[in-house]
């Protein structure tokens, strides 16, 4: 039985670097792998796994907070749910809240990514990378473009999540053994900000509202019932845990950009989702009713750091680059940015910000020079 299990180990493991080596991150198929991918997880990890019941090579979810700055890895238990395992603070992410829409407008990513195997890049000159496969099938059907947008350590960003290169090693190798447990993909969730009644209220004059209630009834799915939603996409939008009506004989096909088939959802899932969902809307009013004061819409900001990094790395949440991209929203004066004469940017953080960082192409070794 042992012998068994030690030799499915190596053959997922072979079949793991076989299936790294055809993508164009990797370089030449002969390289071996660098000693960074296949670094075993930290003993503290490891006892964390052991205390959480959670087998080594079981499944994990993979959770990301912008206004937060944190990513969660939640990993599936001897029980069959995830349950969390680690939040890691996010180093650096650019833009703004909101989805990424176009390339170059430097948003990272909202909404849910299957990760495979090759876009797993072990020879990252950020350390380590995890490509998160934008756009997907919603981002095209609602004509969104950008490539190579990452999970990737070096803590800078250009429309991606920055970590540290001790936190992408840790998050890298708890991917990589998922694939080991024979899992052909992960999930990846990327949300604005945690998504609460109260997060929602501050929130509702932002024009991406309806998205993002959109993605709630994934999340509410997820932290329900922590299981992995299913994930298909029809009419230009999410739709989650779908499955054929009684009696169908046949499953519902699902095209991105046309009306949705006929579906029901998982009642058990569905009577979860709904008794949460009818709790926030509550909570949602009243907080509408009291008043509760409203965000920004555009923070004018590029993006944003954990505050656990602020003095760490000081001066790399800078002036935004760019303005709004919803053209609807209201018109704002041009905001100033690095100049010789000492422009309200250099005023406020200082020499810190005479270069600007850029995505290095002699460095990430991608096509276009993303991160």
């Amino acid at each position: 039985m042992i012998r068994a299990m030690v030799r499915r180990v190596l053959v997922l493991a072979a079949a793991f670097a076989t299936a790294l080596t055809p993508v164009i991150c990797l370089g030449e198929s002969s390289k071996p792998l660098p000693a960074k991918a296949t670094r075993e997880l930290p003993a503290e990890l490891l006892s964390l796994l052991e205390q959480k019941k959670m087998p080594k090579y079981s499944p994990i979810v993979v959770r990301l907070f912008k206004e937060e700055a944190e990513l969660e890895v939640w990993k599936q238990d001897a029980t069959g749910h995830f349950q969390i395992l680690k939040t890691y603070p996010i180093c650096r992410w650019s833009g703004d809240l909101g989805p990424k829409l176009y390339e170059g407008d430097r948003q990272a990513p909202e909404g849910f990514y299957t990760i495979t195997p090759e876009l797993m890049n072990p020879n990252s000159n950020f350390h380590l990378s995890i490509n998160l496969g934008f756009p997907n099938t919603f981002d095209k059907a609602n004509k969104r473009n950008g490539s190579f947008l990452m999970i990737h350590g070096d803590c800078w960003s250009s429309g991606c999540y920055a970590m540290t290169d001790e936190q992408i090693s840790e998050i890298y190798s708890l991917a990589r053994d998922s694939f080991l447990g024979g899992r052909p993909s992960f999930q990846v969730q990327a949300y604005p900000f945690r998504l609460t009644p109260a997060n929602l209220a501050r929130h509702r004059n932002s024009p991406n509202l309806a998205f993002w209630k959109m993605l709630k009834i994934g999340n509410d799915h997820f932290e329900t019932t922590r299981l992995e939603p299913r994930v298909d996409v029809c009419d230009r939008r999410y739709v989650f845990d779908a499955r054929p009506p009684p009696n169908s004989p046949s499953p519902p096909v699902f095209n991105p950009t046309e009306k949705c088939p006929p579906f029901v959802v998982n009642p058990e899932i569905a009577r979860r989702a709904l008794e949460k969902r009818r709790s926030d809307e509550l909570e949602y009013a009243r907080l509408l009713e009291d008043n509760v004061p409203a965000a920004p819409i555009y923070s004018g900001l590029d993006g944003g750091m954990n505050k656990a990094f602020l003095t760490q790395f000081p001066g790399r949440v800078t002036l935004a680059k760019v303005m709004p991209y919803a053209s609807y929203l209201p018109q704002l004066p041009p905001i100033p940015w690095i100049d010789n004469d000492g422009s309200l940017a250099s005023r406020w953080f200082g020499s810190s910000l005479d270069k600007l960082p850029e995505c290095n192409p002699t460095r990430v070794g991608f096509p276009s020079g993303r991160c």
